[in-house]
């Protein structure tokens, strides 16, 4: 799937406007600079007609994003928190954008149907009989007799804690895949503030099992990856207590759906970890280096 075309079409219609005004794209290897936080924006307010023009641009890059533009998808989400009132910097911040889809459009998403080979070593398993006697996946009753080839679900969740420099809400960043083949993303701020990575780790797990969840069951549980380790340990270890009361409901949250087999949850390394692109603005050799794993 590509949306190359769009694209394209998007970035011809920008530098048009920006001709208009005596400007131009500048070529840039970022969609947005690691310094920039659109929180701590300053600039003058945008007037009525730029302000709509902000509105507008957003939505066509949101909509690139749907197609396929995951590289600029965390980028979009955070300029989205401004829609109501955008400033100068923002729109500067858009045309920041622009000027690296102009000059990255390598954009093609890889859909490969073939399962990725996991062993007995890469998960834990546990018996949790103790715990969540009763636990167990909800399937309708109705469901078809599942047909072809066997498929399985492989999700890659971080959060980048307080990374809003000014409510420090956490980010959410969220890849899930149909063997190979990237079906879900997402990326947005997390609704409350959270006073470790422990919690807001935990809070990015249960998003990903409600989005688990809406997909129709497949034999086994998804594969979920996830770069704290601590998270990892008290989601699959029984035994494990929690000593932050404060993230308790996402936490039985998270350990029910283990026990109750509709996902089990591994470590992987951050550098490693797709989702990691989902959560904060990354410098251009991380962002490429990720983007080789989804993009042709």
């Amino acid at each position: 799937m590509s949306s190359a075309q769009y694209v394209k079409e998007a970035v011809k219609n920008v530098e048009q406007k920006m001709k208009e005004n005596g400007r131009q794209l500048y070529k840039s290897s970022t969609p947005m600079n690691t310094d920039y936080f659109p929180e701590l924006d300053c600039t003058p307010l945008l007037d009525h007609d730029d302000a709509n023009y902000f509105q507008s641009q957003i939505s066509i890059l949101r909509w690139a994003v749907e197609l396929g533009r995951l590289d600029i998808y965390v980028d979009v989400a955070r300029l989205s928190s401004f829609l109501v009132h955008p400033r100068r910097g923002h729109l500067d911040a858009v045309y920041h954008i622009y000027g690296y889809l102009k000059h990255h459009d390598r954009s093609t998403l890889v859909f490969d149907d073939s399962p990725i080979k996991w062993t007995e070593n890469d998960f834990q398993c546990y018996d949790w009989t103790d715990f969540y006697q009763d636990a167990s996946e909800k399937i309708p009753s109705n469901a078809p007799e599942p047909r072809g080839n066997y498929v399985q679900i492989n999700a890659f969740v971080d959060a980048n804690h307080a990374g809003n420099r000014v409510t420090c809400m956490s980010h959410t960043g969220i890849l899930i895949y149909l063997n190979k083949a990237p079906i879900i993303w997402y990326s947005k701020a997390q609704a409350t503030v959270d006073t470790s990575t422990f919690g807001s780790e935990f809070v990015a797990m249960r998003i990903a099992i409600e989005l688990i969840e809406s997909l129709v069951p497949i034999d086994g549980p998804a594969n979920v990856m996830c770069d704290n380790n601590y998270v990892v340990t008290n989601a699959s270890i029984p035994s494990s207590t929690l000593k932050k009361k404060h993230v308790a409901i996402c936490y039985h949250r998270v350990r029910e759906a283990v026990a109750s087999g509709v996902l089990h949850v591994a470590w992987i390394e951050t550098s490693q970890n797709l989702a990691d692109m989902f959560t904060k603005s990354l410098s251009g050799n991380k962002l490429h280096a990720f983007c080789q794993k989804i993009f042709y």
